[in-house]
């Protein structure tokens, strides 16, 4: 039975088709689309860029294995069955880069009235960032 699993990635949310949620497959159409990687000879391809991957253990009946895609791609791969999320993070290369350029990312958040604020507008000055969790 097939069931509609959300893929988290890259900033953005794609619903794909999947036969089992617990080891979900992109199908083999839609991974230029979703993820902008093509499957060739070669392996996965991004432009003129290659990787080689194991095609054997790659392709399966329902499409492409997201678990063996995310290992080739060497980004961390997280399922939710019950919810039916995946979210295939980023790179320990794009990680790294992040990083080592120490430049928080941006984002906007509100203040205790709702208006929005964004790191981003804060740049040149010094910030206070506190943040609390209560678990």
């Amino acid at each position: 039975m097939a069931t509609t699993l959300t893929l988290l990635h890259d900033g953005r949310s794609d619903e794909i088709t999947v036969a089992d949620p617990a080891r979900p497959a992109i199908p083999a159409g839609a991974l230029e689309e979703t993820l902008g990687w093509d499957l060739q000879p070669e392996g996965l391809c991004q432009g003129p860029m290659c990787i080689p991957v194991d095609q054997s253990a790659l392709v399966r009946e329902d499409g492409l294995d997201l678990g063996v895609l995310a290992g080739a791609l060497q980004r961390p791969l997280v399922t939710d069955e019950k919810h039916t999320v995946a979210s295939l993070g980023a790179s320990h290369h794009e990680r790294g880069d992040a990083l080592a350029s120490l430049d928080a990312p941006d984002f906007t958040l509100p203040d205790l009235d709702g208006n929005l604020h964004s790191l981003g507008d804060q740049r040149g000055k010094k910030v206070l960032l506190v943040a609390y969790a209560s678990w």
